[in-house]
């Protein structure tokens, strides 16, 4: 499965294999093309993006039309994500209409991208490498960028810091921060875990500059999540390897250093993640992240059974039959909530899942990120493929449920998301096993 046909094609009355072996082989080389790219479109060309997400999702599909290939049908997790999505599009047939049905409908195309990358595209071991190297030259870009953005000012196309202060390196809005967790998680930091074990103490030294050089541009960057993200994979790989636990107290030392004298040295980094963090944390209900996970309780509340389907959050956060608290909990509307406190989506995406299919789409969604987070942490060994560990750490990481997030039903959010659950579960060797049994059948 994924490696080739094991279908034919009839020509002339007769069993063509070349013909459908030369189709499927230059399918594959089609759609590694437009994979490979995808770190630098969710950069910069997000329409793109989209398009390639689609193409490899309908390309997948006529793969398996073609080949038979339907063995990845038995995996728990593609029976929990067609349940969802099956959940999702009865609830927006039902509250929103045909429109909003079809919508729910085209939601399948990430999950059929996450499998194209699991057993089509990135089961090759070499084709992965290659995704790494595009990953970690992003990533190498973005640092350079935002260091270039500190200390000129502003960055190559001319842009300057953002309104709330963050740095937006080669970018034009604040999106540097989450790029960056991303792409180095999955390559930088597996490269400072091989120096750290095989290099002797120049391997650990130069562990350890890679990550106080990354720590210190988040914290430059001044975007709260993705610092967060980062401490939390620094704190994980600790635990997990004793040799590089001096060079993460270090880093983690000299990131709280980097707070410090963020006054002087960064002052809208210093207002974005401590002044700002901490009036939040206050007064949470007033906050914009507070109203917005309280409208989207309020929404969950009153339709728990069907949400308010696809995109629901969005077209109903303005109706002021949500405009209250939630009294059960002990959690009240803000005095600053009403209509300033909607967006385009709640800023979770548990809540995204609950406002779109109510809390059986919730429960759902909890079961497919369990049953990826399964599939991608097994047989984990972080001296023989770090590469994997960072890959299960990073969707562990941006699955972590209190947290405040964009949509994954728009870009650069989606395109990261599913690339990095695809890319982990082709990785595991639970997929090498579903192949085997694939060409066995």
């Amino acid at each position: 499965m994924g490696t080739g046909c094991v279908s034919y094609v009839v020509h002339d009355g007769m069993w063509d294999t070349g013909l459908m072996q030369r189709v499927e082989h230059w399918m594959r080389r089609g759609v590694t093309g437009l994979v490979i790219p995808m770190p630098l479109l969710l950069l910069y060309a997000l329409a793109p993006a989209e398009v390639v997400m689609t193409v490899v999702a309908v390309l997948f599909v006529v793969h398996c039309l073609l080949c038979r290939d339907w063995g990845w049908l038995r995996q728990a997790w593609v029976v929990v994500a067609a349940l969802l999505c099956g959940d999702i599009v009865v609830a927006s047939g039902v509250m929103g209409g045909i429109h909003a049905g079809v919508q729910a409908l085209c939601f399948v195309r990430y999950f059929l991208f996450v499998v194209a990358l699991q057993v089509w595209i990135l089961p090759d071991a070499r084709t992965r490498r290659m995704l790494g190297q595009a990953y970690a030259a992003v990533a190498v870009w973005l640092v350079a960028g935002c260091w270039q953005q500190y200390l000129c000012g502003r960055n190559f196309m001319g842009y300057g810091r953002w309104a709330d202060g963050a740095l937006l390196g080669p970018l034009w809005a604040p999106r540097a921060g989450h790029a960056l967790v991303m792409t180095a998680l999955p390559t930088l930091f597996p490269l400072a875990m091989t120096l750290s074990m095989r290099e002797g103490r120049r391997g650990r030294t130069m562990a350890a500059a890679i990550l106080m050089g990354l720590m210190l541009t988040m914290v430059l960057v001044a975007q709260r999540m993705p610092l967060l993200h980062f401490l939390m994979a620094m704190g994980i790989v600790g635990v997990l390897i004793p040799r590089l636990r001096g060079g993460m107290l270090v880093t983690a030392g000299l990131g709280a250093v980097g707070v410090v004298l963020s006054p002087l040295l960064a002052p809208q980094a210093y207002q974005k993640l401590v002044v700002n963090f901490i009036a939040h944390l206050h007064g949470f209900a007033d906050s914009p992240y507070g109203m917005l996970f309280i409208r989207a309780g309020v929404m969950i509340w009153h339709h728990p059974w069907l949400g308010l389907g696809f995109d629901g959050f969005r077209h109903a956060c303005p109706d002021p039959a949500y405009f209250h608290g939630l009294p059960w909990l002990g959690v009240a509307e803000g005095a600053h909530g009403g209509a300033a406190g909607c967006n385009l989506h709640p800023h979770n995406y548990y809540l995204l899942i609950g406002t779109m299919g109510g809390l059986p789409a919730i429960g759902l969604y909890v079961a497919l990120v369990l049953c990826w987070l399964r599939v991608a942490c097994t047989d984990l060994s972080p001296a023989r493929d770090p590469g994997r560990m960072m890959l299960a750490i990073t969707c562990f990481l941006v699955f972590w449920p209190i947290q405040s997030s964009s949509s994954f039903l728009t870009q650069p959010t989606a395109g990261w998301l599913f690339m990095a659950v695809g890319w982990a579960l082709a990785a595991s060797p639970v997929t090498n096993r579903l192949q085997r049994v694939g060409a066995g059948g």
